[in-house]
């Protein structure tokens, strides 16, 4: 459930009440019987518990699956680098016998 801010306008007294998406806002202050006011603000997304993080969840398969991808992508990295990726090396000549 999201916690809400609100703030009297007339005695100025923060409040932070936890409610329902569905619940309806609250109107009065519990200290003064003032009017309250909901206060919006910029929030940052809070991940808490585990499962949110690269390591955390992650089958077996899964983890061989992306190790196996970058050894692929290093070989067609590997080629010398005076030709193009796209182009491939030229085949070495054949021994000469004598």
């Amino acid at each position: 459930m999201p916690t809400y801010q609100y703030v009297c306008n007339d005695c100025g007294e923060p409040l932070e009440v936890v409610q329902k998406f569905s619940d309806d806002a609250l109107t009065v202050c519990p200290n003064c019987e003032g009017q309250l006011r909901k206060v919006f603000s910029a929030v940052g997304i809070v991940f808490k518990g585990s499962g949110f993080y690269r390591t955390d969840n992650r089958s077996s398969s899964s983890t061989t699956t992306s190790t196996t991808t970058p050894a692929k992508s290093t070989e067609s990295t590997s080629t010398s680098s005076s030709a193009p990726a796209s182009t491939p090396a030229p085949a070495p000549a054949p021994a000469a016998s004598s």
